[in-house]
């Protein structure tokens, strides 16, 4: 299987390490320096990737919803993660939430997120959040797995097809990250207008409003 993963062409990641368990432990023993703006900033990293397929497919939607235990989940109508098969034909998810992205993280170009912080990649939501659920939905197939402080916990557990393509990324916050003051109307705004591909709505399960 390592000789498979090693002959994948890389994209945004590297296909031949499935889990960074360095990269994440260090992202672990610096939070404040990898998540400065807190669990905002985590929230960012992950509509970003949203962005991307927007801008890629000609335009996209994407929900966050916030939800009343301090979980935040974001859900766009991409085409899904990418993946790979491996030599039985099997579908191998993406390690994009175990292993670091080779655009942003330690990259001295990388672009700013709105909140102007550094953007650094997937795995730094997944290394300071307690457990993350990323759902992916491909015309190939849909599924779902479990992290726990970034380190794949389930397997690819199937999840019934609909005919939608997408991704949907739930995760809650590590403690240790310092939560600043409630998201308000004018921030949320500031940052959809930084995306303007993207139609960017707020779901505020903790209040029961719904902003775009």
């Amino acid at each position: 299987m390592d000789g498979t993963r090693a002959a994948w062409v890389n994209t945004t990641h590297d296909w031949a390490t499935a889990v960074d368990a360095e990269h994440l432990a260090a992202i672990r023993r610096a939070p404040a320096e990898f998540a400065p703006g807190g669990p905002e900033h985590l929230l960012l990293e992950v509509v970003a990737y949203a962005a991307d397929e927007a801008a890629s497919q000609g335009g996209g939607r994407c929900v966050v919803t916030l939800y009343a235990d301090g979980s935040v989940a974001v859900e766009d109508d991409g085409r899904g993660t990418d993946t790979r098969l491996d030599e039985h034909g099997r579908a191998v998810r993406k390690p994009v939430m175990a292993s670091k992205d080779l655009r942003f993280f330690d990259h001295p170009g990388a672009d700013a997120l709105p909140d102007g912080h550094p953007r650094r990649g997937v795995s730094v939501v997944a290394a300071l959040s307690a457990w993350l659920i990323h759902t992916n939905r491909r015309r190939n197939g849909a599924w779902t797995q479990r992290y726990e402080h970034g380190i794949p916990v389930t397997g690819l557990d199937p999840v019934e097809a609909d005919g939608a393509t997408g991704t949907r990324v739930h995760f809650l916050p590590d403690g240790s990250l310092s939560a600043r003051q409630p998201l308000d109307a004018d921030r949320w705004s500031r940052w959809a207008a930084h995306w303007p591909v993207l139609d960017l709505r707020l779901d505020d399960r903790r209040t029961g409003t719904d902003r775009r």
